[in-house]
């Protein structure tokens, strides 16, 4: 009675099968095998890893000692021809000195090396090979032995490194003292650009523990424009279009964003946009904007001597500015004392300034700017800060990078004054996420908010005739769901 009771299996007819898995039909369920185990790559020994070391090391200093007796042997100054066959004839140098050597090298190693060195001679050493990739976005160096780039909005290691940290002092060096800049001990902080007008940053030690560090946020080649922007979805023709005749109609624009928003990028832009016709005067730390205009003045800060004397501030600058009979004042980025000026030169007939300031938003944007009016060392009150900010500024526009690296124009606000001591904004454009895709890249859409500006007026008084209709609640884009 109380054995072990044998199960029974009740035979299913043909018609019905049984349930898949189902243990009371004594059916078997498959047998999932688990994925074959990832084969670890093979760990060198340390022989080997010495062996290779020492190569490296070989490799390096043979680099070192043809470039050395190329700096020996060549006179630039007797050079002649283009840059082409300047580098064409300092090449055929560099590889007569590398036969000399004999270094048991191959073809390719030889070829490498000759134009590595030619790389230490007229670019930026390692850099060069990166610099040359127009896919890549940024360049962080961390150290000599550890390079980034970022490439669509992520960022890889690469296998560039320089021969030590006094390789890579040396290309910072470079950098830095063609625009008229040091980093040393007693400035161990630069900001610098290069020809192209990539803005490079660069600290060192004792401020950077693990060696010199240096930024590189490429400005590219091919520049982008508006016909990019709406290519790849960022900025809608109707938001470009009203962005256009407000730029035209001499309104105030305030263009906000994080980090690698953007917004140098917009701003450049938005100032294609000025006519030929005005004078234009540029202030920026270092020089990135390429206006397109014919009447551009562009002011550059500059840092301090050795001595710690001949400083030269955005706030010198654009106080200066404002006696040089502009047009338009386009300030790169304010971000201390120098917004109280922008300020009051926006409130006292410099109409049609075009600025950029760190905020996370359009709201938070006012909050920026009052915290900065007051590092100007003016007790000011909150309200009077406020109110020279509404008046001052007419258009907000939030540049932001959304996550996966696509970069959008997420909002278009309008500034429209005082109400008590709060200044009252309205969205005119916004962006609306609806989630991220499968390659972890953000996607929405942009939509008008169905609010029409109160500028509009202004806009026809200057003969720039906006369409309303763009202004109804509508969606003008929206991003592919790669998900479907």
């Amino acid at each position: 009675m109380f054995g072990k009771v044998k199960s029974i299996v009740t035979p299913k007819s043909a018609d019905e099968p049984p349930p898949k898995g189902s243990a009371s039909t004594g059916t078997v369920a498959p047998v999932v095998e688990p994925p074959p185990p990832t084969p670890e790559p093979p760990k060198r020994s340390a022989a080997e890893a010495k062996a290779i070391d020492d190569r490296v090391r070989a490799y390096n200093e043979l680099k070192t000692r043809i470039h050395r007796k190329l700096v020996e042997k060549l006179d630039l100054q007797r050079l002649s021809g283009s840059d082409e066959q300047i580098r064409d004839q300092v090449r055929k140098l560099v590889a007569s000195l590398t036969e000399q050597e004999n270094a048991l090298l191959n073809f390719n190693e030889r070829q490498r090396l000759v134009e590595e060195v030619l790389d230490e001679t007229f670019g930026l050493g390692p850099l060069e090979v990166l610099l040359a990739d127009p896919s890549i976005s940024d360049i962080l160096v961390n150290g000599s032995a550890q390079i980034y780039v970022e490439r669509a909005g992520k960022l890889d290691l690469t296998d560039v490194r320089f021969r030590d940290d006094a390789h890579l002092m040396h290309v910072i060096d470079k950098i830095v003292s063609a625009v008229g800049r040091r980093c040393d001990e007693v400035s161990p902080m630069v900001d610098a650009r290069l020809n192209d007008g990539s803005r490079v940053n660069a600290i060192i030690g004792p401020l950077a523990i693990d060696g010199p560090s240096l930024s590189i946020r490429r400005f590219g080649t091919d520049p982008i424009d508006w016909d990019d922007y709406e290519r790849l979805k960022s900025c809608p023709r109707q938001i470009r279009d009203f962005l256009e005749a407000c730029v035209i109609s001499r309104l105030n624009i305030l263009i906000v964003g994080g980090t690698g928003s953007g917004k140098t990028t917009l701003l450049n832009n938005l100032s294609s946009f000025i006519p030929c016709s005005e004078r234009i005067v540029t202030i920026e730390d270092a020089a990135e904007l390429q206006l397109r205009q014919p009447h551009v003045v562009r002011l550059e800060s500059r840092p301090p001597n050795i001595e710690g004397k001949g400083r030269i501030t955005i706030r010198d600058l654009l106080i200066n500015s404002l006696r040089m009979r502009p047009d338009r004042i386009v300030v790169g980025e304010c971000r201390g004392p120098e917004t109280l000026d922008m300020l009051q030169a926006m409130n006292t007939g410099h109409d049609g300034s075009l600025t950029t300031v760190h905020a996370n938003n359009t709201r938070d944007a006012m909050q920026r700017v009052e915290t900065m009016v007051m590092m100007a060392g003016f007790d000011l009150p909150t309200r009077a800060i406020r109110q020279q900010f509404s008046s001052a500024i007419d258009l907000i526009v939030q540049a932001q990078r959304l996550t996966g690296g696509r970069r959008k124009v997420t909002s278009v606000a309008e500034v429209l004054g005082m109400e008590g001591d709060a200044v009252t904004m309205q969205d005119i454009f916004v962006f609306e996420q609806i989630g991220v895709d499968k390659r972890g890249r953000a996607y929405g859409r942009h939509v008008a908010t169905g609010i029409r500006p109160t500028v509009l007026e202004r806009l026809k008084t200057c003969g720039c005739n906006v369409d309303t209709s763009v202004f109804e609640r509508q969606v003008l884009c929206a991003d592919e769901d790669v998900n479907d």
